[in-house]
């Protein structure tokens, strides 16, 4: 079971001409879930500044699969797929109002950063071991978004 971290209402300013939620209002939420998720492991502000560590996305992949419209209740969770000292794979889930509906996913790459460097770094043992207690998919259960490449299918 995934964690949830996050639940608002679909803003008017996200809808677009088509009269659902445009693109960049997924990613805006799926970057809310990212600060939500780092505050749940001990990197919120004062842990950003106890241990001059934070989180760098290094990679995303969205995949939209349901319109969403102004107004909608949604929720994001997260689920980690890998970890090691200082990287994280995690995968979030858009869930609509209609609890199972999956609405959106966003798979991605996360790097622990010192800030005094801004160079890649370990995270401190109290985050290593917050981040060892996320959930994770149920054995053969990986999310059927996760590890998906862009591109067309050729047939033969």
């Amino acid at each position: 079971m995934a964690l949830s971290l996050l639940t608002q209402p679909v803003l008017p300013a996200w809808v677009d001409y088509n009269g659902h939620m445009n693109d960049a209002a997924y990613a805006l939420l799926f970057s809310h879930g990212v600060e939500a998720l780092m505050a749940h492991i001990g990197l919120d502000e004062s842990g950003r500044h106890a241990h001059d560590r934070t989180i760098y996305t290094l990679e995303t992949h969205l995949c939209y699969l349901q319109q969403v419209r102004e107004g909608a209740q949604v929720r994001c969770e997260v689920l980690l797929l890998e970890a090691d000292a200082k990287r994280l794979h995690v995968f979030f889930n858009l869930i609509g109002e209609h609890e199972q509906e999956i609405l959106a996913t966003s798979e991605q790459m996360l790097m622990g950063i010192d800030t005094r460097t801004d160079r890649p770094a370990a995270f401190p043992d109290e985050v290593l071991a917050r981040i060892e207690q996320l959930p994770k998919p149920a054995h053969g259960d990986w999310p059927e978004q996760a590890g998906r490449r862009i591109g067309f299918r050729h047939r033969k």
